[in-house]
């Protein structure tokens, strides 16, 4: 069961969540799906929208 955590302004975020860093597409859509099979409800796709680039 997934555990969460309420911030400040009253919504709950899980405590635990996946990063598809340095995965290939492919890869990070098995992951996804996967994780989402799983109850993981925090899923951090940054890099599909390149913003990773953007850190140093």
């Amino acid at each position: 069961m997934m555990e969460y955590i309420t911030l400040n302004n009253g919504v709950k975020m899980p405590m635990a969540g996946i990063g598809t860093f340095l995965l290939s597409p492919d890869e990070a859509e098995a992951s996804c799906l996967s994780a989402l099979g799983c109850g993981y409800r925090l899923i951090d796709t940054a890099n599909s929208h390149r913003i990773s680039a953007l850190r140093p």
